[in-house]
């Protein structure tokens, strides 16, 4: 058979529309020597196919359908919950909300009211007056360590200026000793 009609053969087989008699010829064929390179793959499979033998895979019994059946309904048995512990369950749980319920009541709707704590307006101004004042002397004073941190921070500021200023002007000093030492050769050398 020419490599061509294998693959188109074993395309069928592997979309589940080969004959028995197609397969057998595949068997066949890969059982034999020559098979092309691209193909041995697909040897190595149709070998490990004809390993095993159909002598080697034992027939299920009779019964053995109804021991699969059988044992499954034991375990569905097994796991489903009994009709008065599911009642239980269920009952239970419409008293854990019942239980949420009552005591939300009695949380949301229970609590004392606020009522004001100063009947005259004016009396009540002057204290929230007041209550603000000393909040903002607080703030202030609390505050005032601050400034001596912008202070610093300026003279900071105002001193890394000057370091800045000074490097510029060496570096504009030593630019014309650079020419000078390369005229005259590497200094280091000069030492010696």
């Amino acid at each position: 058979m020419k490599p061509a009609e294998i693959i188109q053969l074993l395309t069928k087989y592997y979309e589940g529309n080969s004959t028995i008699e197609e397969e057998r010829l595949l068997k066949e064929y890969f059982r034999g020597p020559g098979v092309p390179e691209e193909l041995l793959e697909e040897q190595e499979i149709f070998r490990s196919f004809s390993r095993i033998s159909n002598s080697d895979v034992p027939e299920p019994s009779a019964d053995f359908e109804l021991r699969i059946f059988a044992a499954i309904d034991r375990e569905e048995k097994r796991t489903a919950i009994p009709g008065r512990r599911r009642l239980y369950v269920m009952l239970s749980g419409v008293a854990a909300a019942l239980l949420i319920i009552a005591a939300s009541y009695f949380f949301f709707e229970r609590r004392p009211d606020i009522q004001d704590t100063y009947s005259d307006p004016e009396v009540a101004y002057a204290e929230a007056m007041k209550i603000l004042y000393s909040v903002s002397f607080r703030m202030n004073e609390g505050t005032r360590a601050l400034g001596q941190l912008t202070a610093l921070q300026e003279e900071t500021g105002r001193t890394l200026h000057a370091v800045g200023k000074s490097t510029s002007l060496i570096e504009d000093h030593v630019k014309p000793l650079e020419s000078i030492f390369k005229t005259l050769g590497n200094p280091d050398k000069t030492r010696e």
